[in-house]
C-alpha cells in the first residue's frame, strides 16, 4: 500500500520511541536518521555510485548484532573522512548515539520496508522537511530556534519574487528553509527545460548559498538541499566572523537570524560593520544590507525581534544607517505565538539597497498583523491564509488607495523625531478598554451608587425573609 509523505513522516518519527531506552534526544535521533536515510535515499535516487563500494545501503542492511554496530561506526567514519563533496559534509564528524544493535537493526528494517514510491513522487525533500518540522515543534528538542514557520517563509519568498540568474543568500540558514522555498518558487515560475547550460549551471552552483554555525544543523541543511536536488552551497561557519565579509554582491537575502546576544557579550570578529555590537540581530542586519549590491534591485526580507526596532545607542545608529543606505519600504508586525520559541515578538523588514548610500528611505509602510489576532498554537494553526490582506496591501500599485486599518504610512521625518524608533504602526487593541469609552467620573459614581442601593435593598429583603 502506498503511503503519503505525511504517513511516512509519522512512521519515521515514531521510530524515535525505539531509541528512548538508549537515552537519545529528538535532535540526536534526527541526525541518526539522516545518516541512515541518506544511504537509503542514495539507493532510491541513483546516487549510489557516489558512495564507496562496500559502504552502501545493501551492505548495511545485511549485517546483524555486534557486527552491525561495528560496521555502522566504520561506515560513518569512512563517509566522513574518505568521501568528498556533499557526502563528506553530511557525514562530517558523524557519531552514533545508538548503543543497542537491536535498535539500530529495527530502524534499518523499518526504513527498508517503507514504500518509497509515493514519497519519491511527492518529493523526498517534502518528507525530510516534515521531519524537520516535527523536530522543531517538539518543545524538548530545542530546535524551534532553527525553524521558521513555513507559511511565513512562503509569503516572504512570494513577495520577494526570486528570479533565475540571481544570487540568493541566507547568512543564518538553519536547515535551509528559505533557499529551498525560493528554489520551489523559481521552478514553479520558470520553464527550467528552456534554460541554457550557463543558466542551468548557475541554478545548481551559484543561485543559492547559506551559512550555518551549528554542525548538526549544517548537516540537516546539507541533507535537505540534497533531497531537493540543489547544490549544497552551505558554509559551516559564522557570518559574524571574517567569513561574513566574503558574502557580497547578493541580489536577494532572506533570513531569520538567531535571537539573543553574542556569548559573553562579545562583539563580532568581522571588521566591516560600522556599528559592531553585542546584539547579534543588529550585527546580522548590518551584514545583510552590506551584502546587497548597489546596482539597483538588490533586496532583502529579514525576520527580526522588536528590540531591533526600538533599542537606543547602537540600535538607533544601525536603523539610521539602514534607512540611509536602503529604502526600508515595509515593516510587517508579526503575530506572537507563531514561532516554536514562546512569546517572541517579531517583525519582517523589507528593504531595497539604494544605488547610493544617502537618504534612500522616504517613508515606511507598517502592517499590523499582531493586534487583535487569534492566539496561534496547537488549537489555532498559523496558515498562509492569514497573510491575504497583507499581501494585497504590499503588492498594491498604489498603496495609498488601500483601505485597511492595519496598514499605515509614516514619513522618515516623523520617524527621525521619534529618535529613529521603528516601534510604530500598531493599531488600537480591542481588549484594552479605552478611557474615553468609560464616561465622565460623575456619571460613573452615580451609576455605582444606584447599583449599590439596589443591592442593599435586595440584601435587606433576604435578611427579612430569613427572620
Amino acid at each position: 500500500m502506498a503511503l503519503s509523505t505525511q504517513e511516512i513522516v509519522n512512521k519515521l518519527w515514531n521510530l524515535c520511541n525505539v531509541l528512548r531506552d538508549d537515552g537519545i534526544t529528538y535532535h540526536q535521533y534526527l541526525n541518526e536518521l539522516t545518516f541512515i536515510l541518506f544511504l537509503k535515499m542514495a539507493e532510491e535516487t541513483d546516487y549510489n555510485d557516489k558512495l564507496p563500494e562496500g559502504y552502501r545501503w545493501e551492505d548495511l542492511k545485511q549485517k546483524e548484532g555486534v557486527e552491525l554496530a561495528t560496521f555502522y561506526r566504520q561506515l560513518l567514519l569512512k563517509l566522513g573522512t574518505e568521501s568528498t563533496g556533499n557526502i563528506q559534509k553530511i557525514y562530517n564528524n558523524a557519531q552514533t548515539s545508538i548503543q543497542e544493535p537491536a535498535n539500530l537493526r529495527k530502524i534499518i528494517k523499518h526504513i527498508d520496508e517503507l514504500d518509497w514510491f509515493e514519497a519519491k513522487d511527492e518529493g523526498l525533500g517534502e518528507m525530510y522537511e516534515g521531519l524537520l518540522e516535527k523536530n522543531a515543534s517538539e518543545k524538548k528538542s530545542g530546535a524551534g530556534q532553527y525553524f521558521t514557520p513555513r507559511p511565513l517563509i512562503n509569503v516572504m519568498v512570494r513577495l520577494m519574487e526570486p528570479k533565475v540568474g540571481e544570487r540568493l543568500n541566507d547568512p543564518a540558514c538553519g536547515t535551509y528553509g528559505f533557499m529551498i522555498a525560493a528554489h520551489h518558487y523559481i521552478l514553479k515560475h520558470n520553464d527550467i527545460y528552456t534554460l541554457g547550460d550557463a543558466e542551468n549551471n548557475h541554478l545548481q552552483t551559484e543561485q543559492y548559498s547559506g551559512c550555518e554555525l551549528v554542525g548538526d544543523t549544517h548537516r540537516l541543511a546539507m541533507m535537505n538541499a540534497f533531497l531537493h536536488g540543489m547544490g549544497g552551497n552551505i558554509a559551516l561557519g559564522d557570518s559574524l566572523s571574517s567569513y561574513g565579509e566574503s558574502i557580497k554582491n547578493m541580489d536577494l537575502v532572506l533570513a531569520n537570524p538567531p535571537f539573543g546576544t553574542k556569548k559573553g557579550g562579545d562583539r563580532p570578529t568581522r571588521t566591516d560593520l560600522v556599528y559592531p555590537t553585542s546584539n547579534k540581530q543588529l550585527n546580522f542586519l548590518q551584514g545583510i544590507y552590506r551584502s546587497l549590491h548597489t546596482r539597483g534591485g538588490a533586496r532583502a526580507a529579514v525576520v527580526l525581534p522588536d528590540n531591533v526596532l526600538f533599542e537606543d545607542g547602537d540600535g538607533q545608529n544601525v536603523r539610521k544607517d539602514l534607512m540611509e543606505k536602503c529604502n526600508l519600504h515595509t515593516i510587517l508586525r508579526l503575530p506572537t505565538g507563531i514561532f516554536y520559541a514562546a512569546g517572541v515578538k517579531t517583525n519582517v523588514l523589507f528593504f531595497e539597497r539604494g544605488t547610493t548610500d544617502k537618504a534612500n528611505t522616504k517613508d515606511v509602510w507598517f502592517y499590523d498583523m499582531r493586534t487583535n489576532m487569534p492566539n496561534f498554537g496547537k488549537r489555532t494553526p498559523f496558515t498562509e491564509s492569514y497573510f491575504a490582506d497583507f499581501e494585497k496591501a504590499y503588492t498594491a500599485k498604489d498603496r495609498n488607495k488601500i483601505k485597511d486599518e492595519r496598514f499605515s504610512c509614516i514619513t522618515r521625518e516623523t520617524i527621525a523625531k521619534k529618535n529613529d524608533s521603528l516601534d510604530l504602526g500598531l493599531i488600537a487593541d480591542d481588549s484594552i478598554t479605552k478611557a474615553e469609552d468609560i464616561g465622565e467620573p460623575i456619571d460613573i459614581a452615580k451609576e455605582a451608587l444606584t447599583e449599590l442601593t439596589s443591592i442593599t435593598k435586595e440584601l435587606n429583603a433576604i435578611i427579612k425573609a430569613l427572620h
